[in-house]
């Protein structure tokens, strides 16, 4: 299996996320944003989080308009695996690779600590790794965490079973406690923790390692 890092102007969780993709046995590699194609043989984009571009204009939007984007939007579209953690999450809502937006957070300030979350489903190789109902703990660190979407998107993502996680004491104002959702083919998730934060001993805790792990049997077998 591989994977390829998406870098940014201003990341700074893509070495995070590389070493925890290498630790559960992916090749992985760094892509920069101005690349206009992805690596050959590339099973999954992650695209880490950070302050894309200093968030000058909106959380995620100026990397949404990167040349590398349309290699990732082309990667979806043909049933590729997309993971976008905290600033990629943003992104993958800017480029509609995922519905919805994310807002300032409702106490507008930035947070950053471990929460508890709440796996929503195992409908997807995301979650696979653990049971519905469980809770794990996981660091966030955001300005702009606060999940928005309008009614009709909302059913569509509880009635589709896409919720992927969900908060336990919302600590940004989300709403329904959304903490990371699946594209229609579930092989698109986005979500504001960072599961790559918790995905050693030495970090405090593993309970993101399930994620990894998980992804990379699964595609080992496909």
């Amino acid at each position: 299996m591989r994977a390829a890092v998406i870098v940014f102007p201003g990341s700074n969780c893509d070495r995070d996320l590389a070493v925890a993709l290498k630790a559960a046995g992916i090749e992985t590699e760094m892509v920069w944003h101005k690349d206009t194609a992805l690596p050959s043989g590339t099973d999954l984009v992650a695209v880490p989080g950070g302050f894309s571009y200093g968030d000058y204009l909106r959380c995620g939007a100026i990397a949404a308009t990167s040349p590398v984007i349309g290699a990732v939007k082309a990667h979806a579209e043909r049933g590729g695996y997309v993971l976008g953690i905290c600033n990629g999450f943003q992104i993958l809502t800017e480029t509609g690779m995922l519905p919805g937006a994310l807002l300032r957070n409702a106490g507008l300030k930035y947070i950053c600590r471990t929460v508890p979350l709440r796996v929503a489903t195992t409908e997807s190789l995301y979650t696979a790794g653990y049971a519905v109902g469980d809770t794990i703990r996981v660091p966030i660190a955001h300005h702009d965490g606060n999940y928005i979407a309008d009614e009709a998107t909302l059913e569509r993502l509880a009635g589709e079973d896409r919720v992927a996680f969900t908060y336990e004491g919302n600590p940004n104002g989300s709403v329904q406690d959304i903490a990371g959702i699946l594209s229609e083919n579930r092989r698109v998730l986005g979500m504001m923790p960072h599961p790559e934060r918790a995905a050693d001993p030495a970090q405090g805790g593993t309970d993101g390692a399930a994620l990894f792990a998980h992804l990379a049997r699964a595609l080992d077998l496909a």
